[in-house]
């Protein structure tokens, strides 16, 4: 039988909840006349690891990081794939949303 209880209050102990979480970023300046794509990788609120597509590259922020960069970069057709998503995920979602993003600028 298992007994239900609260979490512990904070800091009392760890929890063994982990966090990993992936953010796309894109930023247009002047329409998609320039365009930049970062994809953040995080864990436990520490960045390890981003791509940005003014570097071309991925860049490791801390030793997993840079291994993990060093993995992913040493790979020609994911690296394809990365370096194309600034049409494929930024390019294509402004033409999407540009209707009812830009229409509603200034508006509160």
């Amino acid at each position: 039988l298992v007994v239900l209880r609260a979490p512990p209050a904070a800091g009392a102990e760890l929890s063994g909840v982990f966090q990993e979480m992936v953010k796309s970023e894109c930023h247009f300046i002047n329409g998609t006349e320039r365009v930049r794509f970062v994809k953040r990788f995080i864990y436990n609120r520490q960045q390890y690891a981003v791509f940005d597509s003014d570097v071309g590259m991925f860049v490791g922020d801390t030793p997993y990081g840079e291994k993990v960069a060093r993995y992913w970069n040493s790979d020609p057709e994911w690296m394809e794939y990365r370096r194309a998503a600034v049409d494929r995920h930024c390019r294509h979602n402004y033409e999407l949303s540009t209707w009812f993003l830009v229409g509603r600028r200034g508006e509160r």
